[in-house]
């Protein structure tokens, strides 16, 4: 893999394409943009990944700094759909300046948001009362209803409440994805604008996720009543009429 910007897909695993990549040097190519300074993701490292048969130069982020012949593993990468796109480009020349521009253009996306995830610690821990997490996990334990575009997320386990940087999907020809923050908590989901500010983007979710807390006690308290209504009537002296047809 080469020190510079490229990597892998869906199709066939990482771990495969990755492997391919190295041996099929025509018909592939992995280049590597590592990022640093990041105040919570620390260091991670940008993939683009192309092949010819599938017609993508697809986006992965690793954490850690990987540099040439670095073995990534398919558990180590975010697959990100924001994915380069030279197919405007006459030449060579032309190639490399629009991939120095996408490359540029993700890499700013990437430090915004790691930059506003670090100014979501402070109001998360006051609201969770207690010290944040940070999840550097691939898989996290929610359902996401927009892309990640950093393997790290904020994490209050006591709250069960997750604090997550995300995006739209589309290509970097198009300029730099839409970016949000999405908070998680169990089935409540909410995602804010990278500007907002975080203390009232909390106070709104935990008002959210108190009338969804508040709804779904009413409705197992219903179907409490229901079931024992049920249970009342089979144990009768009679049994239920049948019902009519």
């Amino acid at each position: 893999m080469e020190d510079a910007s490229r990597q892998p897909n869906d199709g066939g695993g990482a771990d495969e394409l990755l492997r391919r990549a190295l041996i099929d040097g025509e018909e592939s190519a992995a280049v590597a943009l590592r990022i640093s300074g990041l105040p919570v993701s620390r260091e991670v490292t940008v993939v683009f990944h192309g092949r010819r048969d599938l017609g993508t130069i697809q986006t992965y982020i690793a954490l850690g700094g990987r540099g040439a012949g670095s073995a990534v593993g398919a558990d180590e990468l975010l697959r990100v759909p924001c994915d380069l796109d030279l197919g405007a480009a006459s030449d060579r020349e032309e190639a490399r300046e629009l991939y120095a521009q996408q490359a540029r253009d993700l890499r700013d996306a990437l430090v915004g948001a790691d930059t506003v995830l670090d100014v979501w610690r402070e109001p998360l821990e006051d609201v969770a009362g207690a010290r944040v997490e940070v999840d550097r996990s691939i898989a996290l334990s929610v359902t996401l209803p927009a892309y990640r575009l950093l393997p790290v997320a904020l994490s209050a386990p006591e709250r069960r409440l997750v604090v997550v940087p995300v995006c739209a999907a589309r290509p970097l020809a198009e300029g730099r994805p839409a970016l949000g923050i999405a908070c998680a908590q169990q089935d409540v989901v909410r995602i804010y604008p990278l500007p907002d500010d975080p203390e009232q983007c909390l106070a709104d979710f935990m008002a959210v996720a108190a009338e969804h807390a508040l709804e779904l006690r009413e409705r197992l308290e219903h179907q409490e009543v229901s079931v024992e209504r049920f249970l009342e009537l089979s144990g009768g002296d009679e049994p239920p009429p049948p019902p009519v047809i």
